[in-house]
């Protein structure tokens, strides 16, 4: 058994897959794969922002005759939700609550904490985040003034 999950390489993508592939600029799929075995400090797994995924759907909670399949990246999520980019072009957002299995088709991304555009990323959007909340404690009236106790 290898250190590295089966690594997916550009022929081994379903044929959906390769135009998003394509797209993020052909990156080294063998160099994103998942490590499942070894130091704890060198195993890498998990979803990632922008992997390819395919979602499978709990069929009740469709209409009749729907593809309880939805292919596509992975766009981002919260809680309740998962968003996602599909093979149609189509953002979608699916709630967590009839998702029943995803499957890992690629990752696009390296790891969280060694990619550094997405900790740029992260850092710059608390910075504005934190600016924002500045500016509406500054222009908002004062409403605790008005507290009964």
């Amino acid at each position: 058994m290898s250190d590295v999950s089966e690594a997916h390489d550009y022929e081994k993508l379903p044929e959906w897959a390769i135009g998003f592939y394509e797209d993020y600029g052909a990156p080294d799929l063998i160099g994103l794969a998942d490590v499942f075995h070894g130091p704890l400090m060198d195993r890498k797994f998990g979803l990632r922002k922008d992997d390819l995924v395919e979602v499978l759907l709990d069929r009740r909670m469709l209409p009749e005759n729907r593809d309880p399949v939805v292919r596509g990246m992975m766009i981002g999520g919260r809680g309740t939700s998962i968003d996602i980019l599909d093979e149609n072009g189509n953002f979608r957002t699916i709630s967590r609550d009839v998702i029943v299995e995803v499957k890992l088709v690629s990752h696009l991304r390296m790891t969280y904490i060694e990619d550094e555009e997405l900790l740029k990323f992260e850092k710059d959007d608390l910075k504005r985040r934190s600016e924002v909340h500045e500016m509406v404690e500054k222009t908002s009236e004062d409403h605790g003034s008005n507290l009964w106790g």
